[in-house]
């Protein structure tokens, strides 16, 4: 059986880890390099790092912090945020990532994915799609969820996965920060056309929320969260003693 994953994500603005709701309304939460090294030490399976201003601001990720992140931790890194060229690739696998997160790069040129792909390997390539409802249809945002590209969300993000995507990072905006469980609709509907990892990000509130998504979608690999163990309202270590009770498969 399949271990599932446990993924805490920091959301990293002008060097701070923030987190709001539905992307907005940011707030300060903690430096990136004591909280990753807190997870990497209390059983997290991976690690997301987002620099989520960079896209929006027109830079490139901040690297300094994302070194320091990256020399802390023993677990698996992803990291996205002003992925732009396959440089960029190079640049934060340099730093210590072990993969690369694109979302507006890869809207702005398809080209990207499947360069990169080419250069580092697909299990390399994680597609991170920012999806909202508009008029019933799951559309693709970007730059942090601010811009409404116009694409379908399941076409584009099975496009992604064609062209050598090895994993998709689902943020559903719509339940970002919310805490009233995970976009089960919208995550089964990505799950269901893809045969790549998909992990669930946006929406978590409690433990239980995390049994009902892995009960509720088996395909689902891993499940992702900031604000419920930022503030200490789930340890890692006790949400996976729940999940293991209830025979979901994870690593203790």
């Amino acid at each position: 059986m399949i271990t599932k994953r446990i993924i805490p994500c920091l959301d990293v603005r002008d060097g701070r880890v923030v987190k709001g709701v539905n992307f907005e309304g940011l707030n300060d939460v903690s430096d990136p390099v004591e909280l990753g090294k807190f997870y990497s030490d209390c059983g997290a399976d991976e690690l997301v790092f987002y620099d989520i201003t960079a896209s929006f601001e027109g830079r490139k990720l901040f690297t300094e912090i994302l070194t320091h992140v990256a020399s802390e931790i023993f677990i698996p890194l992803t990291v996205g945020g002003g992925i732009n060229t396959v440089d960029d690739f190079d640049r934060v696998l340099k730093c210590g990532a072990d993969k690369v997160s694109v979302n507006s790069g890869a809207i702005r040129d398809p080209d990207l994915i499947p360069a990169a792909a080419r250069k580092y390997g697909d299990q390399c390539v994680v597609i991170s799609a920012d999806v909202k409802r508009v008029d019933g249809a799951f559309r693709v945002f970007a730059k942090g969820g601010r811009e409404d590209t116009g694409l379908e969300a399941i076409s584009w993000i099975k496009r992604c996965v064609d062209n050598g995507a090895g994993e998709v990072v689902l943020n559903s905006i719509d339940t970002d920060g919310v805490k009233q469980g995970f976009d089960l609709e919208m995550l089964d509907a990505v799950s269901n056309a893809v045969d790549v990892p998909v992990i669930a990000s946006g929406g978590a509130g409690c433990i239980q929320d995390f049994i009902t998504l892995f009960k509720a979608l088996p395909k689902v690999d891993a499940g992702l969260a900031a604000s419920i163990f930022h503030f200490g309202e789930v340890a890692i270590p006790d949400l996976k003693a729940e999940l293991r009770k209830n025979g979901i498969n994870v690593r203790l």
